[in-house]
């Protein structure tokens, strides 16, 4: 599992301007089963995303199709973790 930690580099306005387009880009990845959780942090100065992958890798990979990353309005920092324990609700996922 990855904790992909953004910090937002610009403006609240020129963020907002590419709010629409960064919820296509999380909707895409919520039904390809990559993203499990996101949302804003408070305060708001960036956003967390919890996703599943197989490496890093894919995860830099996916990063670069978010708006934020394209239009540089945020820096992304990405933490992988090894799941022991998790609701069991996310069996299904993380097997």
């Amino acid at each position: 599992m990855f904790i992909i930690n953004l910090t937002y580099i610009v403006p609240l306005e020129e963020l907002d301007q590419h709010m629409a387009e960064h919820v296509s880009y999380l909707d895409k990845y919520y039904e390809e089963g990559i993203f499990v959780a996101s949302g804003r942090k408070v305060p708001r100065n960036g956003g967390i995303i919890l996703a599943l992958a197989d490496s890093k890798d894919t995860i830099e990979q996916i990063i670069k199709e978010d708006p934020f990353y394209i239009h540089e309005l945020a820096e992304f920092d990405i933490t992988e973790f090894l799941t022991s324990k998790y609701h069991p609700h996310l069996k299904n996922l993380l097997s």
